[in-house]
């Protein structure tokens, strides 16, 4: 906690009052008290607050948590009612958010060396971590919970399975993974199917243990930007990096999975949507956790891919995602006592801060998870509405 010390003058202790009431005031359209019993309710230990989320926005709102100027006893809670209540958009209607949109405007913030800067301030921030957060597969994308799934483990497993059965996998083919992470599908695929897979990432902790885990399974993982691929395969899946992709990019992604899908093959996206156009997300998050980061819309993703593929299946299954986030925040709590001597408060705050605001975002149906199917025109419509 912080010490905010003496007010420097009368007229900054009034411009303080003016900004907290504007904020208490929207807070309560959302039934958020300053200072409430609820769990959703906020507690602020430093008053300077008010003014630092006027004049900042979505990324003082969230700077301010790491730094210990307000707490939340559910954040996820929060986060649902702010989305619910469209409060969103009054801390997006800032200066900086503007310049932030500027730049995603006039600059490609996927291209070249700046695809790999995700990889390393993100997925390169210790696999000791990810292996108590995540599943025992390591999956780090929604699971589906939809057929009855008791805990991540089994969600996980069936994402993989329905992925698997909607592109009709069959043992001997050639499979592209784009954005493969750990190769949690890939050594799937190849261990439950025998399938031959290449997967790309722009991480190199993932490549390390990923090809370690894939060790003696036909699988190859490699350090490459999905725009470099070359090769012809039966199939071409992506299960989580179109978030990375990028507005400017979205076509060249479509290219590239045309290119290297063979004439007969089905290609799959799984990934995070929005219900509106944008060019790029939100500050806090592309600023700390996802570099560059943006989600796409169902206009952007089918204008992409127009006169490439013919999208056979569209499925949605966002609430899913709050529940995966949720184990996730579950895992890394209990498992933090282990991982603190490496990370400092400030990490932690900010980890729990993008686990549980996420949650509360595809609670309230801001964010959806997409799984898109497509084949090339001219291909048998293959039995992909699956479930």
């Amino acid at each position: 906690m912080l010490d905010t010390g003496p007010s420097k003058s009368r007229d900054t202790k009034l411009s303080g009052n003016k900004s907290k009431k504007i904020i208490q005031d929207l807070l309560r359209q959302a039934d958020v008290t300053i200072g409430g019993d609820n769990p959703w309710d906020i507690q602020v230990h430093n008053e300077a607050l008010y003014d630092r989320i006027l004049r900042d926005g979505e990324l003082g709102m969230g700077e301010s948590y790491m730094d210990g100027w307000w707490d939340c006893q559910a954040l996820d809670q929060l986060t649902d009612r702010v989305f619910r209540g469209q409060l969103h958009n009054f801390f997006q209607n800032n200066w900086k958010n503007s310049l932030h949109l500027l730049k995603a405007r006039y600059i490609n913030l996927q291209k070249n060396h700046r695809a790999y800067k995700v990889g390393h301030l993100h997925y390169d921030v210790g696999n000791d971590l990810y292996k108590d957060m995540l599943d025992s597969r390591m999956a780090y994308t929604c699971g589906y919970w939809g057929n009855g799934a008791r805990n991540l483990d089994e969600a996980q497993e069936a994402k993989l399975d329905l992925v698997a059965r909607k592109i009709e996998l069959e043992p001997g083919m050639k499979v592209l993974d784009l954005g493969c992470g750990w190769g949690c599908f890939a050594k799937y695929a190849a261990e439950k199917y025998g399938a031959e897979v290449t997967g790309v990432t722009v991480s190199r902790e993932q490549v390390n243990l990923g090809n370690q885990m894939c060790e003696n399974l036909p699988v190859k993982i490699l350090l490459e930007d999905y725009k470099n691929v070359t090769g012809q395969y039966d199939r071409v899946i992506s299960i989580g990096i179109m978030e990375h992709v990028g507005y400017k990019n979205y076509r060249t992604y479509m290219e590239t999975a045309d290119r290297c899908l063979k004439d007969d093959g089905i290609a799959l996206i799984h990934t995070i949507g929005g219900n509106r156009s944008k060019t790029t997300a939100n500050n806090w998050y592309t600023t700390y956790i996802f570099p560059n980061s943006a989600l796409p819309s169902i206009a952007q993703l089918g204008a992409a891919m127009e006169d490439l593929f013919v999208m056979e299946d569209w499925h949605n299954f966002g609430p899913d995602y709050d529940k995966t986030l949720m184990a996730w925040h579950d895992n890394f709590e209990r498992s933090w006592h282990k991982h603190k001597q490496n990370y400092d408060e400030r990490f932690y705050r900010m980890w729990n801060f993008y686990l549980l605001t996420s949650a509360g975002a595809f609670r309230a149906r801001t964010n959806q998870l997409w799984q898109i199917v497509m084949t090339k025109p001219g291909t048998a419509q293959p039995a992909c509405r699956l479930s």
